[in-house]
């Protein structure tokens, strides 16, 4: 009888410890579910914009490349003898300079002797004239005289033209290369012997789309440079093509860039050339980084007050946007937020409309240079 109790006593024990262990899993899950779903997440760290109108200063970007104003690759007139090379490579060099003297010592001892001839053919003329005019001398007389004065005369320019063509000089002034030929070396006419540049000045060809060629005009402001992002030469447009090529569907246009400082720019440089157009007032913009491309179309998160459990906090809400042109860092918006709203600049990975956020703009988003970044400046 009574180990019946006990036993009994002990099953009843053991089905109650069951089912406390039970019912407290069930309360404690319970708990847990409440507690994580009253729990206010941590606000995330953001930086934010303010949406602005500002006057918007549109431009046509295109690739160029550059060429100087005054630019050849120097050639011989003439056959000859290298006798001297006047020049360095990269030295400055003055118009008029002789760069490269070929041997002219054959025409020159001919020019001897056609100073000669002319100086016979003179004295043989006034003579011939003073007898025509006292009436001794007949008119072939005469006429022989002047013939055989005019030839030695051409005979002697021609000579001194070709002495001339012998002693190569700087057309203009400007930077000469490196010398493509050596001293006893014989050149064939047309033989290039370096390239000269003057470099104070340069002319950008480039193209523009035929449905935007109607905004290009004579005139008009361009920004160059070597970097996209970072254009500090200014030029004017100096020439526009007046047809559409019709194999790539674009119009060739040409600029000035009158100071190129230092000689930054080169010819045959590959350049990023912006086509400034007249000034739009009133054009709403965010950062560049503001706007995030989706499937469903960009958006933005805008940064809003709400009350949370008797607290002001700030919530994002995702905002579909619809977005026009970039120019710099910023970024036009056509349609979907108003001027004065704040945006999530930076920050939105870890975000969903919704979330609190806290601003911090230690680090100004809108003033990062994306150039320098990828330069590793």
């Amino acid at each position: 009888m009574k180990q019946r109790i006990v036993v009994s006593f002990i099953f009843i024990l053991a089905v109650g410890l069951c089912g406390g262990l039970i019912w407290f899993n069930f309360f404690r899950d319970k708990m847990i579910t409440r507690f994580f779903a009253n729990m206010q997440q941590p606000p995330q760290m953001v930086s934010a914009a303010k949406v602005e109108a500002k006057t918007w200063t549109p431009s046509i970007s295109a690739i160029g490349t550059a060429r100087a104003v005054n630019g050849v690759e120097l050639a011989v007139e003439t056959a000859g003898l290298v006798k001297h090379i006047n020049f360095k490579p990269n030295q400055q060099v003055k118009q008029g300079n002789i760069l490269v003297q070929l041997d002219d010592a054959v025409q020159r001892a001919d020019l001897e002797d056609l100073h000669a001839a002319v100086k016979l053919g003179e004295a043989s003329f006034e003579r011939a004239k003073t007898l025509s005019a006292r009436g001794y001398g007949t008119e072939a007389n005469l006429d022989q005289a002047s013939a055989l004065l005019a030839a030695a005369r051409s005979r002697l320019a021609r000579l001194q033209a070709t002495i001339e063509q012998k002693a190569l000089k700087a057309p203009f002034s400007g930077v000469i290369g490196i010398p493509r030929i050596d001293v006893g070396q014989y050149l064939q006419p047309g033989t290039v012997i370096a390239s000269f540049q003057d470099l104070s000045s340069m002319k950008v060809d480039f193209t523009v789309p035929e449905q935007r060629a109607a905004e290009v005009s004579l005139g008009q402001e361009v920004h160059v440079g070597t970097t996209e992002g970072n254009l500090p030469f200014k030029g004017r447009v100096i020439g526009k093509d007046p047809r559409v090529d019709p194999k790539t569907r674009l119009v060739s246009v040409q600029a000035l860039v009158e100071d190129n400082k230092d000689g930054a720019i080169l010819p045959g440089q590959f350049l990023h050339v912006e086509v400034i157009l007249p000034e739009q007032p009133n054009v709403m913009t965010v950062p560049q980084t503001a706007v995030i491309a989706s499937l469903y179309g960009d958006y933005v998160y805008t940064i809003d007050q709400e009350e949370r459990a008797g607290q002001q906090v700030q919530v994002v809400k995702q905002v579909f946007v619809k977005t026009g042109r970039r120019r710099g860092g910023a970024l036009e918006v056509v349609s979907g937020i108003n001027p004065g709203q704040q945006v999530v600049a930076s920050g939105q990975n870890k975000l969903q409309a919704g979330a609190t956020v806290k601003i911090d703009n230690t680090i100004d988003v809108t003033k990062f240079d994306a150039t320098k970044f990828a330069s590793g400046q």
